[in-house]
């Protein structure tokens, strides 16, 4: 049976190869073609002997080069790309690069499917199957990293299928991972959490300490609305969810997104923008407004151009700092979970 490698550190890859009789210098250099080179075959890394490629093979696999791509989609601006992948249990999750005037991001999924049940969403159609390991997510940055060099990502949000807060200890311990030095040296600065609003992962999140940003899916702030939206909210009430964002943003210094989707005759009236502004008022907050992407289970609309650009007057007007999602990738179904539910569909 051979040892899977990928996420290891520098100490744990030198014991695995000293134990098949591999010299200890050996996995310095198979982990710099890893994470600095994005190369994931033993037999491209050039400057290992023939040899001891033989031995690699022979006893280890390397997560990337064992991941089958199921579908791979462009967006007509070629700014977005999102990939299918079929993890080693035939599972398949999505991933997301997107390349902003900035560099480049990465929308990675946390778990298999999701258990939040989020009324608008197609990630949670069929449940919450698993979560990912940290190395799984990983890989989805760096399978992108491979496809842009020499270009490499520099953010990552996780954003994608799943409730981060749900497999909290493998998310952060990819997190740390992708920080290290040795690997991408990404700052945590560029690096955002969104969580539906899960309060003890945000507590376990102050307490990290590290300025990682935290966003909040909120997308209703009427009681019963939210509850119908996100039954999460019968467990955690969202005035207490952002009260914990709210100590998560005074101890770290790093303002909150909060998440709003749009939905036609929903949560998009005037009323909904002014209560929306009176429970952030004065907290390090800021309002990422995002028209619904449709969803045909789901059968939400998108409200009208006229009732977007309100909302936003209403939440300025109020000094609640607030902006509009740029789209980018609708056309090829960047939305979490909108590409896997797809591709389901075609197999029934």
């Amino acid at each position: 049976m051979k040892k899977e490698i990928f996420g290891l550190t520098p100490e744990a890859l030198q014991q695995e190869f000293v134990a098949v009789g591999l010299k200890k210098f050996r996995a310095a250099q198979v982990y710099q073609w890893l994470y600095k080179k994005s190369v994931f075959k033993f037999a491209d890394m050039h400057n290992i002997s023939k040899a001891d490629i033989a031995v690699l093979e022979e006893n280890f696999t390397v997560l990337p080069a064992q991941i089958k791509i199921l579908t791979r989609w462009q967006s007509s601006d070629n700014l977005t790309e999102k990939l299918l992948l079929e993890l080693a249990d035939g599972n398949s999750v999505e991933t997301v690069l997107m390349h902003h005037d900035y560099g480049y991001s990465v929308c990675v999924s946390s778990q298999v499917g999701c258990a939040m049940g989020c009324a608008f969403c197609a990630s949670g159609l069929n449940g919450c199957v698993r979560n990912l390991t940290a190395a799984e997510i990983i890989m989805q940055v760096y399978l992108f990293n491979a496809m842009i060099a020499p270009q490499q990502v520099s953010r990552v949000v996780v954003m994608g299928s799943g409730e981060p807060m749900l497999n909290y200890d493998e998310v952060l311990g990819a997190l740390k991972f992708l920080h290290r030095e040795d690997t991408l040296f990404m700052s945590y600065r560029n690096m955002t959490v969104s969580t539906c609003g899960v309060i003890p992962g945000i507590e376990r999140l102050t307490q990290e300490a590290v300025p990682i940003n935290l966003a909040i899916s909120l997308h209703a702030v009427k009681n019963d609305v939210r509850t119908e939206l996100m039954p999460v909210n019968k467990g955690y009430p969202f005035p207490d969810v952002i009260a914990a964002a709210e100590k998560y943003a005074q101890a770290g210094g790093r303002q909150v997104t909060y998440e709003y989707i749009l939905i036609k005759d929903k949560n998009d009236t005037p009323e909904d923008a002014q209560l929306l502004s009176n429970y952030l008022k004065f907290k390090h907050a800021s309002v990422n407004l995002i028209p619904a992407n449709p969803v045909p289970e789901k059968g939400f609309e998108r409200p009208s151009a006229k009732r977007i650009e309100g909302f936003l007057r209403t939440l300025q007007k109020n000094k609640i700092n607030a902006t509009i999602r740029k789209e980018m990738g609708k056309d090829i179904n960047a939305a979490c979970g909108q590409l896997r539910a797809k591709f389901n569909r075609r197999d029934v």
